[in-house]
């Protein structure tokens, strides 16, 4: 019963785990997005390469941390949780 449950755990946090890696497509998107118009932008405007350069990087930065959190969250989910879910199980069945 126990070794079931166990097993139950550590699906469901490799499957919490696997869905949290899908947010990391959102951040490739929206940051292959601001360089292809920040391209754009200096194609027209060379003289502003330096502030939107400046710009595109500063938004960048800010929409990796979505990824950053992501990854985060799925080694925790791999790592952390199973033995923490598993101690609490075993206080509960004993």
């Amino acid at each position: 019963m126990m070794e079931l449950a166990l097993g139950i755990i550590m699906g469901c946090c490799a499957l919490g785990a696997g869905i949290a890696m899908i947010a990391g497509i959102g951040p490739g998107i929206g940051e292959g997005n601001a360089v292809a118009k920040a391209c754009e932008a200096i194609g027209r405007q060379p003289e502003a390469k330096s502030s939107v350069t400046s710009t595109m990087v500063m938004g960048c930065a800010i929409a990796e941390t979505t990824g950053l959190y992501a990854l985060i969250i799925a080694i925790l989910l791999i790592f952390v949780a199973p033995n923490a879910m598993g101690n609490v199980l075993v206080r509960l069945l004993g």
